[in-house]
This record gives structure tokens, C-alpha cells and sequence, in this order.
């Protein structure tokens, strides 16, 4: 069995990763809530992992703890969050949510990072009846295994596929050259894409899958190139949508949409393109901190609190937002699962990047949307009713 290697029980504004200090009589008042997760800190999803999803666990433990602790039922208790490393492996994850929730009995879990991880632990959380609200998994296939005891909050390939084809039909674009990792992820969103395709009048000129961790896209960007799209879409990870947009750059290859999805919205894909560099190039996004009041505070205070490290745009305000409608449960239903499952299905959530609600499964009020570097900040640009800037349809070379 994995162990945890890290008990934390955050207690105040100034407390740090791994603190273990609670104001005086707060253990004599209330017993903590035990939060169980397994997050990658090591192997290839820690880039996504410790961007847009463990900072906000951390963060959210703080709040509530500086503020007394977590509201059960209107009793204030502390939050202990109980974690290990799942080391990018999908074994080991699973191991680390059986523990947690078969032997440790924690009161509450949080989701791991990405598709293939909530894929393995969805079920387990299900047939222990946990409520699980993952923020950074997209398929169809969670959501057809129909789990009551699960949530997904990002908009699913279909709506993002249907906004992206919408933004570039809209815009006169003909032809477009794709990638996709091959993986449950890129293989949904290349499904969901070609189906949205039908009927738009674009053609899809090139299509080609790579392997996770793949270290050269070249050859395959060199192609694209030659046959000329008008735009370019990658179903890409965070290390994947880095390396594909430095190498288009280097072979010359700038389409007049320029499209790579899960690690655009992250602050990392600004440093390292630069601000100039990144300048219009679109990718998976859904928020930023114009969105709402809301937004703009969780925004600052996760920055302030993690040193100039922001939220990511897209996955980090799911996130968040999975956590408020987990709060308000607990305020409202205490520690019974069922209870706190019953409530996230059956209500239409207020949250920071705006309202939730679930069918089955999927968040079906988010709408599926497109964001764009401009100026340094990722916008959303569509659809033009959520838009926080205007699209800018033609980006400018690579810098």
C-alpha cells in the first residue's frame, strides 16, 4: 500500500506546506475534517497537477482555517489534509484512494490530476460513495458511465469543439492542419472536433497522433507547414503545447490561428514564449480574473499566497469553483456524503467562473469557450457574450 508521505493541517494566513499548528482549543472545540488526495508532485502530470489543482487545495485549507475552520453544518472545524505523491502512475493513484478512503476513512477527498487519473478513480470513489468533483478530466466516457457519486466541471470535448469550430467558421477559415496525444484525452477531442467539423465547410488537411512524452514535433509541423492551414489545433499537454508552439516558431510554421490547448492558459506558457511570443495564440481558457469579483479575489490572493505564481486560466477556476459548491455542501448537509452528493447534483451553483449545474455528471451551464494571449493576459474571446477582450483573428508572427 502507498502511504502518505505528508499529513498537513493548515491553521492561519501564514501558514506554509506541511505546517501542522492549530490556534489553542481548537482540537478541545471540534475534530478536524480529514481531506484525503493523491496529486503527481513527480513525473510528467506534475506540470498540470501543481499548477491547477494542489496550490488550490492548499489555498482553500488556508481560507478556511484562518477564518476558523471549515463550516459543518454551522460547526467551525479545521481542515487536515491528508496527501501523498501518486507519481504520475495510474497504479498507484488508485492505491493511494483505496487507502484513503477504504482504511483511513477520511471524511471528504479531492480528485487527482487529469483524464486517465479520475478515468481509474472514479469508480472507486462511487462504490465507496464519495463525491468526487474533478476539475481537470475531460470525456465522454466518465460521463456515460453515468456515476452519481461523480462530477466533472470543465466543459467536455463536444462543447469545446463546437465553440472552436464556431470561432474559426465565423472567421472564414477553410482548412486546418491537427495533433492530438494519444491518449483518452486527444482522442476525444480529435472525435468531438471532426464531428463538429461536419458541415462547416473546413477541411481537415492533416491529422497525425503522438505519444505521451514526446520529445520532437518537428517533422509532423514541417508537413502542416507545407500544405498551408489556415489554422492550426493541437490536443496537446502542458509539455506537448510548449514544445509544438517553440517548434512552429522554429520552422516558420504561424497559421493565422494558432490553437494548443491544456497549458496555454497556464502564466508558464507566457514565461516561457514570452509575452510577445505567446501574443495570439488561442487555446482552452474560460476565465480570467475580469470574469467577476469573485474571480479577481480568488486571482490575488492564490497569487499573493504562492509568490507571483497565478492560477492557470481554464482548469485552475473549475477548480476553485469545485471547492466552493464542496464548501457550501458541507455548510449545508455536514459530512453526510450522500447528503452533500444529493446537493451538488440537484443544485444550480453560484461560483466564481459563474454557474454550475449537472446533468448526470457533466456541468452542462458552462459554456464551451476560446481564449487568446493579448497584452499578457489570456482573454476569453469566445463566444463574444463571455468574451473578456475581443478576438484578434489574425496572429501576428512568432517573437
Amino acid at each position: 500500500m502507498v502511504h502518505p508521505t505528508r499529513r498537513q493541517l493548515i491553521k492561519g494566513a501564514a501558514a506554509t506546506v506541511g505546517a501542522m499548528s492549530i490556534a489553542p482549543g481548537l482540537m478541545a472545540q471540534a475534530a478536524p475534517v480529514r481531506v484525503g488526495y493523491a496529486i503527481a508532485r513527480t513525473g510528467p502530470w506534475t506540470g498540470g497537477a501543481q499548477v491547477s489543482q494542489e496550490p488550490n487545495y492548499l489555498l482553500w485549507a488556508e481560507q478556511q482555517n484562518a477564518a476558523g475552520g471549515l463550516s459543518v453544518k454551522g460547526v467551525k472545524r479545521p481542515i487536515e489534509l491528508i496527501s501523498s505523491d501518486d507519481r504520475s502512475d495510474v497504479e498507484t493513484c488508485v492505491r493511494s484512494y483505496e487507502k484513503l478512503m477504504g482504511s483511513d476513512k477520511v471524511d471528504l477527498v479531492l480528485p487527482p490530476w487529469g483524464s486517465n487519473a479520475n478515468f481509474a478513480v472514479a469508480p472507486l470513489a462511487n462504490r465507496f460513495q464519495y463525491p468526487l468533483l474533478a476539475p481537470t478530466a475531460l470525456s465522454r466516457r466518465l460521463v456515460e458511465m453515468k456515476l452519481p457519486y461523480f462530477f466533472l466541471l470543465l466543459q467536455q470535448p463536444k462543447a469545446m469543439c463546437d465553440a472552436l469550430v464556431d470561432m474559426l467558421k465565423a472567421n472564414k477559415v477553410k482548412s486546418v492542419a491537427l495533433i492530438y496525444v494519444d491518449d483518452l484525452f486527444g482522442l476525444e477531442n480529435f472525435a468531438a472536433f471532426k464531428v463538429a467539423l461536419q458541415g462547416s465547410g473546413i477541411s481537415l488537411v492533416e491529422d497525425k497522433s503522438y505519444p505521451g512524452g514526446v520529445k520532437d514535433l518537428s517533422p509532423v509541423l514541417r508537413s502542416m507547414k507545407d500544405k498551408n492551414p489556415d489554422a492550426f489545433v493541437g490536443f496537446t499537454y502542458p509539455p506537448d503545447t510548449i514544445l509544438a508552439s517553440k517548434q512552429a516558431k522554429e520552422v516558420g510554421f504561424n497559421p493565422k490561428f494558432f490553437y494548443a490547448s491544456v497549458g496555454t492558459a497556464f502564466q508558464l506558457y507566457k514565461n516561457v514564449m514570452t509575452p510577445a511570443g505567446a501574443e495570439g495564440v488561442l487555446g482552452m481558457g474560460s476565465w480570467n480574473s475580469k470574469t467577476s469579483p469573485g474571480a479577481k479575489a480568488y486571482f490575488d490572493a492564490h497569487t499573493k499566497k504562492f509568490g507571483g505564481k497565478e492560477p492557470d486560466r481554464w482548469a485552475s477556476g473549475a477548480c476553485w469553483a469545485g471547492l466552493e459548491i464542496l464548501t457550501a455542501a458541507v455548510a449545508k448537509h455536514g459530512l453526510d456524503r450522500k447528503a452533500i452528493r444529493d446537493f451538488v447534483a440537484d443544485t444550480t451553483h453560484k461560483t466564481i467562473i459563474g454557474d454550475i449545474r449537472f446533468t448526470g455528471s457533466e456541468n452542462t451551464a458552462t459554456l464551451g469557450t476560446v481564449s487568446q494571449w493579448q497584452n499578457g493576459e489570456f482573454e476569453v474571446v469566445w463566444p463574444e457574450k463571455l468574451a473578456t477582450a475581443k478576438l484578434n483573428p489574425t496572429k501576428p508572427a512568432w517573437k
